[in-house]
């Protein structure tokens, strides 16, 4: 029996990898002649860097850079040197985990950090950037970014205006005489599956503004200064319309590297999926296993479980999904590739208790085994 694993981070508790060696271990421990092969999953989100850089063989390096407060923290990325690749997740130098949640305010959040990092892998020689933009506590328009790689963001007075989103304020002249020369050669896959525009009712002050403690007053003056800074934009480089899908993710973080970098805006989950070449490992195996933290209604919206489940229902694959719980509307991914579903879960527990990882690798195990048990079962027939 042939068996691949692409299974989700399950947040809080196991990375991909980890959930599915644990799941590889459950398998074998039923069927020990069996061929189980794990590949890394994630949608672009936390996890993306972790996943590709394991999947394409590559290498982690870690930099000193700017957080979103301004203070320095560690952002590791993957280096892929064969490829000239670099893997970057921006939630590593402008996420907001990285934030204490008193401290959230997107007026002083920056993602000059983010650039930083760009610069920094440039520097080692990389020109190709798979790079996720999720969970981000900026809602800066990347202007940080952009700063770091040497564009000039600049006031009335012709200095750099200050980090954060109050930053756009001040906004009057945008220049380029001194980016980073060797930007022009890189180009960026971006992965991103938000869908909102920079500003507006479904901008992303509006929306996603308030999880980064913005109050009323601040998300009307962050979708002003916002505008002003796509006019400004457009008038200088005339590329970007900030209505185009996607570039409200991050903050505005997408606009940024559409406006004024060769980049594409991609679904995180497919880039995942084509970079690990999953489909190869597919087309051989007799059943596919995938999951995540928690199944559910949001979970069919192009999350990774089910671009595993449909590149599956191509070879038409078996598809078993193990998560850590489950809602009832959880029922509508059987309609979207996912045969089956078992949350982990083996007793009642706190929800401290149900993602400590001991307690996650061990309920993982337990039910993997139990499941695989009952395919024998029905083998032996």
């Amino acid at each position: 029996m042939k068996v691949v694993v692409a299974i989700d981070s399950l947040k809080g508790s196991l990375s991909s990898l980890e959930a599915g060696k644990v799941i590889q271990e459950g398998i074998y421990s039923v069927l020990p002649d069996a061929e189980v092969f794990v590949r890394p999953l994630a949608d672009g989100g936390e996890g993306t860097t972790e996943a590709l850089t394991f999947g394409l063989g590559g290498k982690f390096v870690q930099v000193e850079v700017k957080g979103p407060l301004g203070e320095a923290v560690n952002c590791r990325y993957g280096i892929v040197e064969e490829k000239k690749l670099a893997i970057v997740d921006i939630s590593g130098a402008a996420g907001i985990t990285l934030v204490p949640e008193q401290a959230r305010n997107p007026m002083n959040t920056t993602t000059y950090g983010v650039g930083e990092v760009i610069r920094d892998a440039i520097e080692k020689g990389c020109r190709h950037f798979i790079v996720g933009i999720g969970g981000s506590a900026t809602n800066d328009g990347g202007i940080g970014m952009l700063q770091a790689l040497g564009f000039g963001m600049l006031n009335k007075e012709g200095k750099q205006v200050s980090l954060g989103a109050k930053g756009l304020n001040d906004l009057v002249t945008i220049t380029d005489d001194k980016v980073l020369p060797e930007l022009k050669e890189c180009n960026f896959r971006v992965a991103c599956d938000v869908k909102n525009v920079l500003c507006g009712e479904q901008g992303c002050s509006a929306i996603f503004g308030p999880q980064k403690g913005a109050t009323k007053d601040m998300i009307l003056q962050m979708d002003q200064w916002l505008a002003k800074y796509a006019v400004l934009t457009e008038k200088k480089f005339g590329t970007i319309n900030a209505k185009k899908e996607g570039t409200g993710a991050a903050g505005g973080l997408g606009f940024a590297f559409l406006g004024y970098m060769n980049s594409v805006l991609e679904s995180g989950v497919q880039i995942v999926l084509e970079e690990t070449r999953l489909e190869d490992y597919i087309a051989e195996a007799d059943f596919v296993i995938t999951g995540e933290g928690r199944l559910d209604e949001q979970t069919i919206f192009g999350k990774a479980p089910i671009g595993v489940a449909a590149l599956a229902k191509k070879y038409q694959k078996k598809v078993l999904a193990f998560c850590g719980c489950v809602t009832e509307d959880a029922i509508l991914c059987n309609q979207y590739g996912i045969d089956a579903f078992f949350p982990i879960l083996r007793g009642i527990q706190t929800k401290k208790e149900a993602m400590n990882y001991e307690n996650t690798k061990k309920n993982m195990f337990a039910t993997v085994q139990q499941v695989f048990r009952l395919i024998a079962c029905i083998n032996e027939k």
